[in-house]
């Protein structure tokens, strides 16, 4: 009898966990094709269908969606699953690992996709398939907590993702229509790949909790997560063919190579240009910045790091000003998360608090991408200065009035800034930088940004050991207030080398 109950008992059970299943599968199908509605309608605005722009963002959207499961995944496994000193320990390790790929994303990926002009759809759907089957491969290691093979599974996933990146951003301007600009175009793309993203994430801490949480459920969120990669390789064949042509005659708003785009000043001139009226600069040919420096230097620019020489001052201090506040959010990000685990705030949970900061975090990014799809700005430079500047002002206040608010806005801050100038980065080097170079400088700019990603992260992991918000933030207030300054102070030096030269070359 005592048997007969235990097996009516385990098929109830079971039967309910399929009624579960089956429903949580209904209600992630409703929302996935709910954000896929969402998406194409942002995606497809202004001329973007027909350029076949629409489709690269979509694509982009969804091979987020996969990195935000192995994202799930990962933190479950090395953050909340550890006592606090482990946790400590994991994430600085993993921080200093993850710089290992960049070593070979800025010398090595930069320079052959320079080389390799076409079939830059192949490498896009490459670069999603292989990371289906690195996130397939993680399955076994998180259920047998394996860190060894975890690590490099997690590294490849990554170095794969900046691949991407970097692929996505130099075929980006091949298929603007003259609607929109690249600020906007980068703006919309980031927009739909932090909707996906959100929806994803919930979608897999739904998972990992039906499936029990744990290793059991980061290995199912895992799972999921390849057929989320097997289903965007699939999308990769509606990129248009043309972003890997150059000499065919581009469509009506369609510019690929030796199509001309117009600007608002030349470029390497103090303002940006933009997709505004004036001038017109053939893209990769030798009235580029980039060109015409390649033609003064004498020999090819080399690949890695070493293109940060070339990119001339405008995109180098887009580049710094990128670099102080993608170091900002991580400091803030790792700081805010140990921090809130030891220092309890007046009848608020700690998992609460941590709650809020991922809110904010988020919020910030929707806001920042939001804003950005809005402005049709043709001075990026001028959201840089504006972004920095307002960082430094709000972590100055939070610093002096430190709570759970002032945290929490911190983090929405910080989210908030580093998408705008990382909009603004991207739009800068996409148009002063040529096609001959243009994937090595943006395979140095990615790695420049992961860089003051990590050392940003280690800093806020090793101020945390304080438990001091007030000491935390009055660091990062002062970083932003010396590299703000910093940038002031060189920007104004070269408006005035600039005015000083100008009557020079008119009495010559």
């Amino acid at each position: 009898m005592g048997l007969g109950e235990a097996w009516t008992s385990a098929r109830h059970a079971a039967r309910a966990f399929s009624s579960a299943a089956q429903s949580g599968g209904r209600v992630g199908a409703g929302a996935a094709r709910r954000t896929g509605r969402v998406v194409q309608r942002m995606t497809g605005a202004s001329g973007a269908r027909r350029t076949g722009l629409a489709s690269l963002m979509e694509l982009t959207a969804a091979g987020t969606a996969g990195d935000a499961f192995v994202t799930i995944a990962l933190a479950s496994t090395l953050f909340f699953s550890a006592s606090l000193d482990q946790a400590r320990g994991k994430i600085a390790l993993t921080l200093l690992i993850t710089m290992a790929p960049f070593a070979v994303l800025a010398p090595l990926i930069g320079p052959m996709l320079d080389r390799a002009q076409q079939g830059r759809r192949y490498l896009l759907a490459g670069t999603l398939m292989a990371r289906g089957l690195l996130c397939w491969g993680m399955v076994d290691a998180v259920l047998h907590n394996d860190v060894v093979a975890l690590l490099p599974a997690a590294f490849g996933v990554l170095v794969l993702q900046k691949a991407y990146a970097v692929i996505r951003a130099s075929v980006t301007p091949r298929l603007l229509p003259p609607e929109i600009t690249l600020v906007t175009a980068n703006s919309r793309t980031g927009m739909a790949s932090l909707i996906a993203g959100t929806v994803a994430g919930l979608t897999a801490l739904g998972i990992s909790a039906l499936a029990g949480g744990g290793a059991n459920g980061a290995a199912w969120v895992l799972r999921v997560g390849t057929l989320v990669y097997i289903a965007a390789t699939a999308m990769s064949f509606r990129v248009p063919e043309h972003v890997d042509l150059f000499d065919v005659k581009p469509a009506k708003g369609d510019p690929v190579q030796g199509a001309t785009v117009p600007t608002a000043g030349p470029p390497g001139a103090g303002g940006h240009p933009g997709r505004g009226p004036g001038g017109t600069v053939p893209l990769g040919s030798e009235g580029t910045a980039a060109g015409a420096r390649r033609e003064q230097d004498g020999p090819p620019v080399r690949g890695g790091l070493r293109t940060l020489r070339h990119v001339g001052p405008v995109v180098a201090e887009a580049m710094r000003a990128n670099a102080t506040l993608r170091a900002f959010s991580g400091y803030i990000v790792f700081f805010l998360a140990f921090l809130l685990r030891t220092v309890h705030f007046p009848g608020v949970n700690d998992k609460v608090a941590l709650g809020g900061l991922l809110v904010a975090a988020t919020l910030g990014g929707f806001l920042g991408t939001a804003l950005g799809s809005a402005l049709r700005s043709q001075r990026p430079y001028v959201i840089t200065f504006s972004m920095l500047g307002a960082a430094t002002v709000v972590t100055t206040i939070c610093a002096a009035f430190f709570g759970l608010w002032a945290a929490l806005a911190v983090a929405l801050v910080a989210a908030f800034g580093q998408v705008l100038v990382k909009l603004a980065l991207d739009s800068t080097v996409q148009q002063e930088i040529g096609e001959e170079i243009r994937s090595s400088a943006f395979a140095a700019s990615e790695s420049l940004h992961q860089l003051a990603w990590v050392v940003g992260g280690l800093g806020g992991v090793a101020m945390s050991l304080t438990n001091s918000g007030v000491a935390g933030m009055t660091v990062a207030a002062v970083g932003l207030a010396g590299s703000f300054l910093f940038l002031l102070g060189q920007r104004r030096r070269r408006i005035l080398a600039a005015r000083h030269s100008r009557p020079q070359v008119v009495s010559q």
